[in-house]
């Protein structure tokens, strides 16, 4: 999709990227070789065709941070498939709701082969090092909830990455509500120890740990863990149903 998009060129917004959609032509070599084919204005040539020489160098040598810059954030997850490579779906679990009032306990970092948590008290600052790994963010409600969070306890961590909040496609393509609900709809399931644990339950279980219960810090890892691998089965599952949302749009 990202090899389709053209609103990161300064001055071409969604209703020039949707004429040349609608004018049959979607990738950028066939913008190139077709472009007497695209119904806009010389001026506009002249603006997209240097975006997209500039575009393929950036996107050859995995410039990550023009792309974070230049795209809207709320078309980041176009850049998936080019960047899943280094891609980190994360979760975080905390003391309440307001980063001024409460704090990190778990940070869920998985990176599509191996589920890490780092733990308040144990070594939750090696995330700063952990995120240093990455280029693309996957989170669900992470914009207004887990990043705000990161950075107020780690101002120092680069958050300057794509970064896809889950919750924003998924309302385009009708999947709303939380994220154990849009599980349920697309048929993901969780083991049965963590099956019913809510967010309310991870508080919970944090405060059981800090008075010495070991068991429910196993079992809040064991939650966070799910949490982080289902956001790539999510994003896997529906990132074909984001991109046709996104092309019927123009027709």
């Amino acid at each position: 999709m990202l090899t389709s998009t053209y609103i990161h060129i300064p001055r071409i917004g969604n209703t020039i990227e949707k004429k040349i959609w609608k004018s049959g032509v979607r990738t950028w070599d066939e913008f190139v070789e077709r472009k007497d084919d695209v119904p806009i204005s010389r001026s506009r040539m002249e603006l997209i065709l240097p975006g997209i020489e500039e575009s393929r160098e950036r996107l050859e040598c995995r410039d990550f941070e023009f792309f974070a810059n230049s795209l809207p954030s709320a078309e980041h997850w176009r850049a998936f498939r080019e960047f899943s490579g280094k891609a980190a779906y994360v979760d975080i679990e905390t003391t309440g709701l307001s980063p001024g009032s409460s704090h990190i306990t778990v940070i869920g970092i998985y990176d599509g082969k191996e589920a890490k948590t780092f733990i308040h008290g144990v070594d939750l600052d090696e995330v700063v090092e952990e995120f240093e790994k990455y280029e693309y963010l996957v989170t669900f409600n992470g914009a207004r909830f887990d990043l705000p969070f990161i950075k107020r306890e780690f101002p120092e961590v680069d958050l300057n990455k794509l970064h896809a909040d889950l919750m924003y496609p998924l309302r385009r393509i009708s999947l709303t509500g939380g994220l154990k609900k849009i599980e349920v709809e697309l048929g993901i399931s969780r083991g049965e120890d963590v099956a019913d644990i809510s967010g309310f339950d991870a508080v919970r279980l944090w405060h059981q740990y800090k008075k010495g219960d070991q068991e429910a810090l196993e079992l809040l890892l064991e939650y966070n863990r799910e949490d982080t691998m289902n956001l790539k089965t999510i994003m896997e599952m529906t990132l074909p149903r984001f991109i046709d949302k996104k092309f019927s749009e123009c027709i």
